[in-house]
């Protein structure tokens, strides 16, 4: 079902077939600067086109270290990274693997959005694991 709001088509779905949408707009350089791999880059990306293919369903029936996720608490952050999407009532980011080597990207899920903070490009460089 669609219907028309101030000139925008919404389209007006059943929860169970929503899509992850990726936003790049709060990611911290931390997570690229240093990065002297493209291939994880291609990687994560394939990554990103599989979950965005699976949906929300899937991905919360997935095991963590497959296509799932875990939560984290913000305190386990070894960098300062408040931004302005980070409210001080969020205690915890989502942890979703960014590759087959289980190196992890981290964010805020807001309904369908989810907002990657950081892409751990080397392990421990965000959080120790």
């Amino acid at each position: 079902m669609k219907i028309k709001k101030q000139k925008e088509v919404v389209n007006m779905k059943k929860p169970e077939l929503s899509y992850p949408v990726f936003c790049f707009k709060y990611l911290h350089s931390i997570s690229y600067v240093n990065c002297k791999d493209a291939g994880f880059f291609i990687d994560f990306l394939q990554r990103l086109q599989k979950l965005g293919q699976l949906g929300w369903n899937e991905i919360n029936k997935s095991p963590r270290h497959s296509f799932g996720y875990e939560k984290i608490p913000v305190s386990a952050i070894k960098t300062n990274f408040r931004t302005t999407i980070m409210t001080e009532d969020v205690t915890e980011l989502t942890v979703f693997r960014a590759n087959g080597n289980n190196l992890p990207f981290l964010g805020l899920r807001l309904n369908d959005v989810f907002q990657v903070i950081f892409i751990e490009t080397t392990f421990n460089d965000i959080y120790q694991h």
